[in-house]
């Protein structure tokens, strides 16, 4: 193939992208934004500016915040040593990922970790089932979409959020280890939250794990380009490790935590499923 046949092939690809993205938000509307309004052209500017900042407006949104950071610090303190599992809201039961997180999920509670979720569906409601089926500890930290997304089922303890950095840091902060399964915008977001936290030695270091080793192939052969164009170190990326298997997924998160954090653990006796 020609070079210039090539990037005529690339460059329709990226209009026809450019052209569904357009469409999508045409369909689904867009929220309102908001700009510092003065009022020297407030007048004139007021069809286009949907909702004006003020001084009372931003505080209230201030308290919102700090009472749902207060909510999850009360409601998480206790909670003993614990493994976020990431992963895709769509996936249904019965596909192997969601298989494969239930495992996930299970084996954590087994081998004494309680399981934390974004408490939705997919992947997020495999792992909290797989830990609750052998009765360990589930917690599910959901958020408040437009488009409700309820709780999944299997949950011991649900936590509504209405940001989704405030969810966030709650997923990240009440954890010793990240497993990371197959996903879509949000599952990077939080991917890449968690690395950039053990990067620059925020958190951890902690196990980063990553699952589903022909979806991530992609992803980890960019980071190696990435490291090659001297983006970062790989000594810097802590999740190098992918696999396949929610037993050796598991058996890395063991492995790789603090020896300070194995009394606190309670295994639980194997149930067949």
């Amino acid at each position: 193939m020609s070079v210039i046949r090539k990037r005529t092939e690339e460059e329709m690809s990226s209009r026809q992208w450019e052209r569904a993205w357009r469409q999508h938000w045409q369909t689904t509307g867009f929220s309102s934004y908001e700009l510092r309004l003065k009022d020297s052209v407030a007048h004139g500017q007021r069809d286009f500016l949907m909702q004006p900042r003020s001084l009372n407006r931003e505080d209230a949104r201030l308290r919102r915040i700090m009472s749902e950071f207060e909510q999850g610090f009360r409601r998480l303190h206790k909670l003993g040593p614990a493994v976020t599992v990431f992963g895709s809201a769509r996936v249904k039961p019965g596909h192997p990922y969601y298989e494969l997180s239930r495992q996930v999920g299970r084996q954590l509670a087994e081998a004494g970790l309680a399981v934390i979720t974004g408490g939705g569906p997919g992947i997020m409601e495999a792992a909290n089932r797989g830990a609750h089926e052998v009765g360990g500890l589930s917690y599910g930290l959901n958020i408040i979409l437009p488009h409700e997304q309820k709780p999944n089922p299997f949950i011991d303890e649900n936590i509504e959020f209405h940001y989704f950095f405030v969810r966030k840091v709650m997923l990240v902060k009440y954890s010793c280890a990240y497993i990371v399964l197959p996903g879509g915008l949000g599952t990077l977001d939080e991917l890449f939250e968690a690395a950039t936290l053990l990067q620059c030695g925020k958190i951890g270091p902690f196990p980063l794990v990553l699952v589903g080793r022909d979806f991530w192939r992609g992803m980890r052969d960019f980071l190696l380009f990435m490291a090659e164009q001297e983006g970062f170190g790989t000594e810097e990326i802590g999740f190098a490790r992918i696999t396949d298997s929610a037993e050796e997924a598991v058996e890395l998160v063991i492995r790789s935590l603090p020896p300070t954090l194995w009394n606190h653990l309670h295994p639980i006796e194997a149930r067949p499923v």
